[in-house]
C-alpha cells in the first residue's frame, strides 16, 4: 500500500502540474455541454413553403391563412410557378404547396381531392417535415371548414409519458454525458500515459522494483476520482443550469457511471500501451471511443433501425449501455430492471479490459 499510494500522489502531482489533464476533465465536456444544448436541436423546426392557389373560391383563402397561422410553417403566396421553382432551387424555400383549381369542387363532391406538395429531397429530415406539415394542417382546415364530414367515432386522447414537454435536450443531454465520459477516459489516460512514454519516465518507472498490479492500479486510481469529479461536474450543470429533469437516484447514477468510467479508463489504457505515441494515441481515442459513442450509441440514432451488423457490433460498445440508462435515469427515475442489465454488461467489459491491459503492462524493460 506504501507504493501504491506513492504511485497515486505521484500521479495527482502529474495531473496538477499538467494543465491539459483539468482541460480535459472540466472545460472540453463544458464546451460539449454546450454545443449539445444550444447547437443540436431535434425538436420540430420551421418551414418555408411558397403557395401557388389555382382555386379563386373564398374558402380556400381560409386554407392559405391556416398555413400562414401556423407557428411551424413560414409561408409567402406565389403567383407565379416558375419564380416559386426557382426561390426551391435558390435554397430560399423548403418546398412548395399548389393547390389546383378544381380542389374546392372535388371537395363538395366529396371527391378525392389532390394538393400537390414539393419538396427538396436532398435534406431528408427537412423534406419529410415539408410533407408531414402540410397534412397536418388540411386536416385540421378541414374538420372546421364546411367540408367537413360526419363527426368521427373514435376521438384520439394522446398522453405523452416521459418528456411531456417533448424537449429533445431532455434526452440529448443526460446522454451526451456518455460521449463526455468517454471522451474523459481514453483522453486522459491514453494521452498522459503515451506523454510519459515519450518522456522516458515510464521506463524510469519500469526500471524499479514496482509491481505491474501496483502500475496498473496507480494509472487506475488518479483518473478514476479526476473522472467522477467531471461526472459530478457535469451532472450539476445539466440539473441546475440547464434545467433538466432528474427523476432517478444520484447514488444510482453515479454508482453506474462509475462502472462506466472503468471501462473507458480501460480502453483507454490499453490504447496506451499499443500506440505509445501521443498523436497516435489520441487518433486512436477518438476513432475507437468519441465516433461510435456518437453514431454506435443509440443517441443520435436508433439502434434497430441500424444494419444488422452494426447492431451486434453496439453489444461489445459500453456506451450503449450507459446512454440506454443515463435516458432512463433522467427521465423516466430509477428502473431497476434497466439499471442491473446495464450494470452487468458494463461490468463484464470492464473486468476485460482491466485483464486486458494488466496483460499488455510491461513488468521490466
Amino acid at each position: 500500500m506504501r507504493i501504491l499510494s506513492a504511485l497515486i500522489k505521484k500521479e495527482f502531482y502529474q495531473i496538477i502540474r499538467d494543465p491539459s489533464s483539468i482541460i480535459i476533465a472540466f472545460v472540453l465536456p463544458l464546451i460539449l455541454l454546450l454545443i449539445y444544448m444550444y447547437g443540436i436541436n431535434l425538436d420540430t423546426v420551421k418551414i418555408r413553403l411558397g403557395i401557388k392557389n389555382d382555386d379563386s373560391t373564398p374558402e380556400i383563402s381560409t386554407l392559405i391563412k391556416s398555413f400562414s397561422q401556423s407557428p411551424y410553417v413560414d409561408a409567402a403566396v406565389y403567383f407565379n410557378k416558375e419564380l416559386m421553382y426557382n426561390d426551391i432551387v435558390k435554397e430560399k424555400l423548403n418546398g412548395a404547396i399548389i393547390i389546383p383549381n378544381d380542389f374546392s369542387k372535388k371537395l363538395s363532391k366529396k371527391d378525392n381531392a389532390e394538393i400537390l406538395v414539393i419538396t427538396d429531397g436532398s435534406i431528408v429530415n427537412t423534406a419529410n417535415y415539408v410533407q408531414n406539415y402540410p397534412q397536418q394542417i388540411i386536416r385540421q382546415w378541414l374538420g372546421s371548414s364546411k367540408y367537413t364530414s360526419e363527426i368521427p367515432l373514435i376521438t384520439p386522447n394522446i398522453r405523452v409519458w416521459y418528456n411531456q414537454d417533448l424537449n429533445s435536450h431532455y434526452f440529448i443531454l443526460p446522454g451526451s454525458l456518455a460521449i463526455t465520459m468517454t471522451l474523459i477516459g481514453m483522453l486522459l489516460t491514453a494521452l498522459v500515459i503515451a506523454r510519459e512514454w515519450e518522456r522516458g519516465t515510464m521506463e524510469a518507472l519500469l526500471s524499479t522494483q514496482v509491481k505491474k498490479m501496483d502500475i496498473v492500479l496507480g494509472k487506475y486510481i488518479p483518473y478514476f476520482i479526476l473522472g467522477m469529479s467531471s461526472m459530478i461536474f457535469n451532472t450539476l450543470v445539466c440539473i441546475y443550469i440547464f434545467r433538466i429533469p432528474f427523476r432517478g437516484s444520484l447514488i444510482v447514477l453515479f454508482t453506474v457511471s462509475g462502472l462506466f468510467l472503468f471501462t473507458s479508463l480501460g480502453i483507454g489504457l490499453l490504447i496506451s500501451t499499443v500506440f505509445k505515441n501521443q498523436f497516435l494515441a489520441s487518433q486512436a481515442a477518438i476513432a475507437i471511443g468519441f465516433l461510435p459513442a456518437l453514431l454506435l450509441s443509440g443517441l443520435m440514432y436508433p439502434i434497430n433501425s441500424m444494419p444488422v451488423f452494426f447492431q451486434y457490433l453496439t453489444m461489445i460498445l459500453p456506451p450503449r449501455y450507459f446512454v440506454t440508462f443515463i435516458e432512463s435515469e433522467f427521465m423516466a427515475g430509477t428502473v431497476w430492471e434497466i439499471v442491473l442489465i446495464n450494470s452487468l454488461f458494463l461490468s463484464v467489459l470492464g473486468l476485460l479490459l482491466f485483464i486486458a491491459v494488466y496483460k499488455k503492462t510491461p513488468e521490466r524493460l
